[in-house]
């Protein structure tokens, strides 16, 4: 029979068993004092059960007290898992329960004798999801086993199941890892100028789920799912090409000092909602709301997919270092810029990395993004490094004294500690330390592998080439530089293959155009040209298309092409700043290699970038028996 509608009081904290207590203000168990891990799923199921002590709670009730009632998700599993996980922390036995009793076919049932010991609150018990059932304590006992026998079959059979199916899921992730993709969140606000913040918050959550389980849980970086941006295809298919078990779809609003987001975990095989919620708050509480996006998906994940490790690490709080919404907000437009990879995007995202800095002065992750920003900066605007390096490694070093734990910092640190300290033992230090940090960093893993390349180490080249890989599947970088670490190892024919694949996806990606310079390896010289002059954009202002058609000219036997070439370069270097080393390949070409080494000598005093590769391109293979290039090789750190 329902019980009556009535309510009744129920302390704020209640003592049972031995030394145990369960505060509900807090939704924390304690025994003799001590904090018990008890995660927010199950301490909920805990005090549904303990505030209906004595009665029969039906998993219906469970699951709209704690799911609401218009979800789609397999309650019966994340129910068993939260009170499995009570029973754990109880140390209580399923089949001679002292605390939590399972009422087969009906629910469940808190049991143990409680003592009060706080000011009692009104809670209102009875629905007519929660039923009383009186359980005769006189009944025979032979009426006894057979119910024993049929929990013990029901358990055995559910045991066998879970097995099945987290072998089952096991099977098909990457390294006995569930990949899981966050996709875009969708901008509803109906201004494009949005478009960063919803991009911000995809960002946000890519790295908050990249803190939940790592060693289990592998979570796709933002450059392949972006890919996904305002696009229609279906979600089988976009699981394919990610190599991804579970989705997380979103989509925000933003309006009027308000935000809401909607979010929902879908599981690919079966299009299972496993889980979904909308949130409506003030803006200025999206920190926060992150976190507890990120908090509910964990514990989601860790009760529907039981497999996941018990001991998940704590959810990213980093974003809540911005003491002001406009500084976090500034942020979210340094990084919108800063991934668009482009001379003027790294300027305006250090505009925007500063303006937040001038906002928050303790804020950590904007310090970072300048850090990156001034680290790439050389690279794209053709200018001494020197420039920016100082600036590059102040930003980083503030970083990691407000937060030593931001990931992109120590990269940060890495990468001036390669390109321009040549210091390689602290650039793998860093390296290993982000990684070990975030080990879904796909950035980390990426960057590692080529670290590693270019000292020659290429077995663990590919094997973190392979994770960065796995982790960013559509990265266009990441796959070139795959091909760089195929070509830097001499294995020319897969190079070529690896290069041609991201140039028919992107014809003019420019590092991809490294093609070049594997067919020139294999003497395939017209097709070396013919893959230098496509790359003829902006040519004119670029000294290294001259650098590279000399090259190859002057291999083919072609000198007056190569002379008119490297008078090119020359006429560019009169009106902009030249990598030295771009006249170095030019020499080598031609067969100059005293001049070549004098060109060398000027890269090694303006600090080239460009140097950290002369231990493994074949480019340089026609200097390496003079003694001044060994010395040079010694010099950057890269001792023979």
């Amino acid at each position: 029979m329902p019980v009556a509608s009535e309510p009744i009081r129920i302390p704020s904290l209640i003592k049972f068993g031995e030394g145990f207590e369960f505060d509900f203000s807090a939704y924390a168990l304690r025994r003799s004092g001590r904090l018990l891990k008890l995660e927010r799923i199950p301490a909920e199921v805990l005090a549904i059960l303990v505030e209906h002590r004595g009665q029969i709670v039906s998993r219906e009730h469970i699951a709209e007290k704690i799911w609401g009632k218009d979800v789609f998700l397999d309650t019966d599993n994340s129910i068993n898992g939260a009170i499995r996980k009570i029973r754990q922390v109880l140390k209580d036995d399923p089949e001679q329960p002292r605390f939590i009793q399972t009422v087969t076919g009906k629910g469940y049932r808190f049991i143990a004798p409680v003592r009060d010991s706080d000011v009692a609150r009104p809670v209102a018990v009875p629905t007519p999801w929660v039923q009383v059932t009186e359980v005769p304590t006189d009944r025979p006992i032979q009426w006894r086993w057979p119910i024993l026998l049929a929990i013990v079959v029901v358990i055995a059979v559910l045991g066998i199941y879970l097995q099945w199916s987290r072998s089952r899921a096991r099977a098909s992730a990457p390294s006995g890892r569930l990949m899981l993709a966050v996709l875009p969140f969708q901008n509803l606000t109906g201004d494009d100028s949005q478009d960063y913040f919803s991009d911000g918050l995809t960002e946000e959550m890519i790295s908050q789920l990249g803190d939940l389980d790592p060693e289990h849980v592998g979570v796709i970086a933002r450059t392949s799912v972006m890919h996904y941006k305002h696009s229609q295809e279906p979600l089988d298919q976009i699981g394919r090409a990610l190599g991804v078990q579970y989705v997380l779809e979103g989509s925000v609003r933003r309006d009027s000092g308000r935000v809401r987001i909607a979010a929902q975990l879908i599981q690919l095989r079966d299009q299972t909602h496993l889980w979904t919620r909308e949130y409506d708050r003030e803006l200025s509480d999206v920190f926060a709301l992150q976190g507890e996006i990120a908090r509910e998906i964990a514990d989601q994940i860790q009760l529907t997919l039981g497999h996941i490790h018990e001991t998940a690490g704590p959810v990213s709080q980093s974003a809540t270092s911005a003491k002001a919404f406009e500084a976090y907000d500034l942020y979210l437009k340094g990084r919108y810029s800063w991934n668009k990879r482009t001379q003027e995007g790294l300027q305006q995202a250090v505009e925007y990395f500063q303006q937040a800095i001038n906002k928050d002065p303790a804020y950590a992750r904007a310090y970072a993004g300048l850090a990156e920003s001034y680290a790439l900066m050389g690279g794209y605007t053709g200018l001494p490094p020197k420039e920016f390096m100082a600036k590059a490694r102040a930003a980083a070093r503030r970083a990691l004294e407000l937060d030593e734990q931001l990931p992109e910092a120590h990269t940060a640190l890495a990468v001036i500690a390669q390109n321009y300290d040549w210091d390689w033992q602290t650039a793998e230090k860093e390296y290993r330390r982000a990684i070990q940090l975030d080990p879904n960093y796909a950035t980390g893993h990426h960057w590692y592998a080529e670290c590693l390349a270019l000292q020659g180490r290429f077995d663990e080249a590919f094997s973190e080439i392979g994770i960065a890989r796995k982790l960013d599947p559509l990265s266009l970088i990441i796959a070139t530089d795959y091909g760089a670490i195929l070509y830097f190892s001499r294995q020319y024919d897969r190079a070529i293959e690896q290069f041609r694949s991201v140039l028919e996806i992107e014809p003019d990606f420019p590092r991809a155009h490294m093609l070049a310079w594997a067919y020139a390896q294999k003497g395939l010289f017209a097709d070396a040209l013919a893959d230098a002059e496509a790359q003829g954009g902006h040519r004119e202002d670029n000294p290294w298309s001259w650098a590279v058609i000399a090259y190859i000219s002057g291999r083919s036997g072609d000198r007056a092409r190569a002379n008119s070439a490297l008078e090119r370069l020359q006429n560019v270097k009169r009106h902009r700043a030249v990598d030295s080393l771009c006249f170095t390949v030019a020499y080598i070409g031609l067969g100059n290699n005293d001049e070549a080494l004098l060109w060398l000598e000027k890269a090694y005093q303006e600090h080239s970038n460009s140097l950290t590769a002369i231990k493994v391109d074949p480019t340089y293979d026609p200097l390496r028996g003079a003694p001044r290039f060994q010395e040079f090789l010694r010099r950057v750190g890269l001792t023979p």
